[in-house]
């Protein structure tokens, strides 16, 4: 039931982890660790006749709690601690590697659930069944029916569970190869460990590197970074000499971006990469195929006239649509959105997916083109603005707005 990330494949062990199993028979850098297989899974679940839950959201919940109740049989547990041991007994990543998660059609960008700075086995079986329950999030239960696999039956759901090292990283981020060989590849890079990125909590810097290896680079103002401390995940401040500057350097992000090259390659097509640089050296995390490419290469984002009735921000999700703003602070704002609202938040994190099924743009105050809800807004079809400073308070509940998310603009009569 435990497999070496070696030998991971996607078939028993899920997309994440068979992708980076993949990268790492190939050679390339990615941090060792090993895979609780769809058959650790099914054994778990096997008697709970999941289908009984289908439906109402206490259900859903009631799924969760069943599974997260379940006991993970001794011999189970022992492989883990051996498992651990060979590792060093570190503190480590544990992320989801569901079925049908990370493929062409379907990213799950942040629907599962995972937890880095995790340490022992009792810790790890712990966040182990956490994942295995995040299959019955709403959020994933949502994310699934737009993806057009809502009406799958319970029992054909499974989820492997990877464990990694985690690694305390310096500087994280998301890269994007491009379709065309000869386009350039995005990089989004902000200080500290990743999720900050990929749950869009910061505006990242970002960066072009061309196929003559020339790179463009926009530096973001990066006030926060999420670091461990011990077992606990602590957000602080930047200190302000580093807050606008660059997190990477040239000479950094020309060998990022040939390995994202390498990547591509390996993997036969373009590819969404969440990489991490730790004590020097640069670590693969995630690998996952582009389902929507990210409008083209912005202006810079975030200037703004008070006189001026146009907003600017990162281009995140092709489309223009006209319709009312809905000003979305945090979930218990959730029951104010509407069909066919424009969402202004703060930021969104994959919690906030079911309201981007529903809304026909979304605009936020923080995160970058690569982010965890623009992925998903692209999946959805619907136009996104990234990183507008003082989004929520320049634009106002109720009013008509018009978002263009390929250029990155809103224009509203009042804004």
């Amino acid at each position: 039931m435990i497999v070496p990330l070696m030998s991971a494949a996607a078939d028993t062990c899920g997309g994440k982890a068979g992708a980076l199993g993949a990268l790492l028979r190939a050679g390339l850098p990615v941090p060792d660790g090993f895979v609780v297989s769809f058959a650790a899974y099914r054994a778990v679940v096997r008697d709970l006749d999941l289908e009984r839950f289908a439906g109402e959201p206490d259900h859903l919940d009631a799924a969760r709690r069943a599974i997260e109740a379940r006991p993970v049989h001794a011999t189970l547990i022992d492989a883990l601690g051996r498992a651990l041991d060979e590792l060093g007994d570190p503190p480590v990543a544990v992320r989801s590697s569901a079925a049908h998660e990370d493929t062409g059609q379907m990213s799950a960008a942040g629907q599962h659930d995972s937890f880095l700075a995790v340490r022992g086995v009792g810790a790890v079986t712990d966040a182990i069944r956490a994942c295995w329950a995040s299959l019955f999030t709403s959020r994933a239960i949502d994310y699934r029916g737009a993806s057009g696999r809502g009406g799958r039956p319970f029992d054909d759901l499974v989820m492997a569970v990877l464990v990694q090292r985690h690694l305390d990283a310096e500087v994280s981020g998301v890269m994007f190869t491009p379709a065309d060989p000869h386009d350039a590849i995005r990089i989004e890079a902000s200080w500290g460990l990743g999720p900050s990125i990929v749950g869009g909590t910061v505006t990242p810097d970002a960066y072009r590197v061309a196929e003559d290896g020339s790179v463009t680079r926009t530096v973001a103002h990066k006030r926060t970074r999420l670091d461990r401390r011990g077992r606990q995940l602590v957000m602080s401040d930047v200190p302000t000499h580093a807050r606008d500057r660059p997190t990477i350097d040239d000479a950094t992000a020309k060998p990022l971006a040939e390995l994202g090259k390498e990547i591509a390659a390996v993997r036969g097509g373009p590819q969404d990469v969440e990489w991490a640089i730790a004590d020097g050296r640069t670590w693969i995390l995630q690998a996952r195929p582009v389902t929507a490419a990210p409008p083209a290469w912005p202006s810079p984002a975030g200037h703004t006239s008070a006189a001026a009735p146009t907003l600017t921000g990162t281009p995140g999700s092709h489309g223009v649509v006209t319709g009312t703003a809905r000003i979305i602070r945090g979930p218990r704002d959730f029951t104010r959105a509407h069909p066919g609202d424009i969402i202004v938040c703060p930021f969104t994190d994959p919690a906030w997916t079911p309201l981007l099924r529903i809304a026909a743009g979304v605009i936020t105050e923080t995160g970058g083109v690569l982010s965890h809800a623009a992925i998903v807004a692209r999946e959805h079809g619907i136009p996104a603005v990234l990183g507008i400073p003082n989004a929520t308070s320049r634009l106002h509940d109720d009013s008509t707005i018009t978002i263009d998310g390929t250029t990155g603009t809103v224009t509203a009569a009042n804004a």
